[in-house]
């Protein structure tokens, strides 16, 4: 099934405390019950419409909030404060707990406007160990957890490696600048080839259209603070999601962080051919899939 009109966007504002936060929605055509609420959570480099609502002509279903939105969910993202259309004015470095923070504040309007019971929440990279900070804290908000490009403790993660050399110069400043050709990095850091060129254009023009510096809490937190997560206290049912080539997400870390969730309905995923930004991958298509089918999970009949 191939999405070929555009689904309507509505925008969304919420506060966190004083602090304006942007939030982005589409919703199944008009009359349809939505089958589950899917929150979209972004991560370090970039906010969350380029993310998850990213427009490339001749790229069928290149919006992720389109194609779950056309199979009958509710679909929301939103900025975190210091990214995007989101309140940019305090002088912090917006860390990981920031970020669940912002997730507490989001949520609760999400709930509140749809009246869903409980959410479908993704999160891709340190968007993961937000949704995964989040779960912990407000486990009843959450009906299921997808973790995608996620790390546990850095162990066997090229990319942190690499990244913590630079850790002073994060840790001195608050915001850290972006441009085109960090954006195009992040598709050559672990295994050129795996995104189209077209792809890589339309998402770094997004992206530098809202942005043209992000914070540096994220990147503090992955390469000096680790775990920042306990799979025990996750009750929730998880998908673990690694793309084949991903140099943030060591495997034998992410198999250690899965084995001790606690929640028997849970799943491990490796997607072949994809490095780290999965919906802009050639092999989008396959991350789609995976996701859809955890999210249309049907809840166990029979629990021991």
């Amino acid at each position: 099934m191939e999405l070929r009109t555009r689904i309507a966007g509505t925008e969304h504002w919420t506060r966190k405390g004083e602090l304006k936060l942007f939030l982005w929605q589409k919703s199944p055509p008009t009359g349809q019950a939505p089958k589950g609420t899917i929150l979209f959570v972004h991560g370090s480099s970039m906010a969350s419409q380029p993310t998850f609502d990213l427009q490339v002509p001749g790229r069928p279903d290149s919006s992720a909030m389109e194609w779950f939105a056309a199979r009958g969910f509710d679909t929301w993202c939103m900025d975190h404060e210091g990214y995007g259309r989101s309140d940019k004015s305090r002088p912090i470095n917006c860390d990981i707990a920031n970020g669940a923070d912002d997730l507490a504040a989001g949520s609760k309007y999400i709930l509140e406007k749809t009246g869903a019971k409980k959410l479908l929440v993704y999160g891709i990279s340190s968007g993961a160990l937000r949704a995964a900070l989040f779960a912990e804290r407000h486990p009843e908000r959450v009906a299921r957890l997808a973790l995608d490009a996620f790390v546990w403790t850095g162990k066997g993660s090229p990319t942190l490696a690499e990244r913590t050399k630079k850790l002073p110069e994060f840790r001195s400043k608050n915001r850290r600048p972006i441009d085109r050709a960090f954006v195009r990095s992040i598709f050559t850091r672990d295994h050129p080839g795996t995104a189209d060129e077209a792809t890589i254009e339309a998402f770094a023009s997004a992206i530098l259209e809202l942005d043209d510096s992000v914070p540096t809490g994220t990147y503090v937190d992955m390469c000096s603070k680790l775990p920042v997560n306990d799979p025990a206290k996750i009750p929730v049912p998880t998908i673990v999601m690694r793309g084949e080539f991903d140099g943030i997400a060591g495997f034998q870390d992410l198999v250690e962080f899965f084995t001790l969730l606690p929640n028997p309905d849970k799943q491990f995923t490796v997607m072949a051919g994809i490095s780290h930004a999965s919906f802009q991958q050639k092999n989008y298509l396959t991350a789609y899939h995976v996701l859809h089918s955890f999210f249309s999970t049907p809840d166990p009949v029979y629990r021991a």
